[in-house]
């Protein structure tokens, strides 16, 4: 048996919708479920960047601990639905937008004058309520990107200063993560894990791009750990082995992949090697007498016939 930690695939994407995915990845060394789960899990919340409000002025609007002649809700109320607000910002610089709505009816974040580095992914989101057709809502948001969750205290000071109020802002994109290991096999070895993972996203970033993103941070914190250490992995289980280079791929004989019920052997060994998961000669090659020896319901008897059938096929 391999002492080499063998590389996992991506085997499967399930799309249930624009913003949310399943990725099955296996097989798994056992126990790698559960580490990879809970690692990528605790990434995807914590650490894939995002865009939100950090903060805003409201004219006529000293604090929060107010109201705005003619629309329904306080500024405390507007907050919260300002950090509802989703966007795609394609600078690294805080960007500035402005929001002018008159006349009564609803303030919506569609209504918002953008810049080209911005763009809202949830256009009807509703900020207020204007209940005065007489009335209007002018204000100007500032939206920063980041990672994570930023308290209302690590904010610049120099923002402080102004007369735009500052929010506390939860930057990440995804909003749901979640994961399961199951068992699944190859070949021999049934003690592998299988890991389905679920991510839910905003909309301001792809499940796939969340998924590819919190891969890569893993990579570059573990790398930084290694140091010059490096060790070598396995090729992926279930998978052919890669032809090196320059090397020409040998065609496999066709009579390998004869199906073992067309060998013409007893009912009996048949069925045991269909159950061990040994479908072609192929399968059965592969195996040593000590191996098959250990296969369940697969006793000397049978032994003594697939090797007088091979003795006989000449291979």
């Amino acid at each position: 048996m391999s002492k080499l930690i063998h590389a996992p695939t991506l085997a499967a994407i399930t799309d249930h919708s624009p913003t949310s995915a399943t990725f099955a990845i296996e097989p798994l060394h056992t126990g790698y479920g559960m580490t990879l789960g809970n690692s990528l899990r605790r990434v995807l919340l914590s650490s894939i960047a995002g865009a939100a409000v950090t903060g805003f002025r409201i004219e006529g609007v000293s604090h929060e601990f107010t109201t705005i002649p003619g629309v329904k809700e306080d500024v405390v109320t507007i907050m919260l639905n300002l950090k509802g607000i989703r966007f795609k910002v394609f600078s690294e610089e805080p960007q500035f937008v402005r929001l002018s709505k008159k006349g009564k009816g609803l303030v919506k974040a569609k209504d918002l004058k953008l810049s080209a580095d911005v763009e809202v992914v949830n256009p009807n989101h509703v900020i207020c309520t204007i209940d005065d057709a007489k009335n209007s809502v002018e204000a100007e948001l500032l939206v920063e990107t980041g990672r994570g969750y930023r308290a209302l205290e690590e904010q610049a000071t120099g923002k402080k200063s102004t007369d735009m109020i500052m929010l506390d802002a939860l930057f990440t994109p995804v909003l749901r993560v979640r994961y399961k290991v199951e068992n699944t096999r190859v070949g021999q070895m049934t003690d592998l894990d299988k890991l389905l993972i679920t991510v839910e996203t905003d909309g301001s970033i792809t499940p796939r791009e969340a998924f590819e993103e919190a891969a890569a941070i893993l990579v570059n914190q573990y790398t930084a750990l290694a140091g010059q250490t490096r060790v070598e992995a396995g090729a992926s289980l279930g998978t052919p082995e890669s032809v090196p280079e320059g090397a020409e791929e040998v065609e496999e004989p066709a009579e390998l992949m004869t199906s073992i019920e067309d060998l013409n052997l007893s009912a009996r060994t048949t069925n045991a090697l269909i159950n061990n998961d040994i479908q072609t000669i192929k399968d059965l090659l592969s195996l040593s007498e000590a191996e098959l020896r250990d296969l369940k319901g697969f006793g000397n008897k049978a032994l003594d016939e697939v090797k007088e059938k091979m003795a006989e096929l000449e291979l």
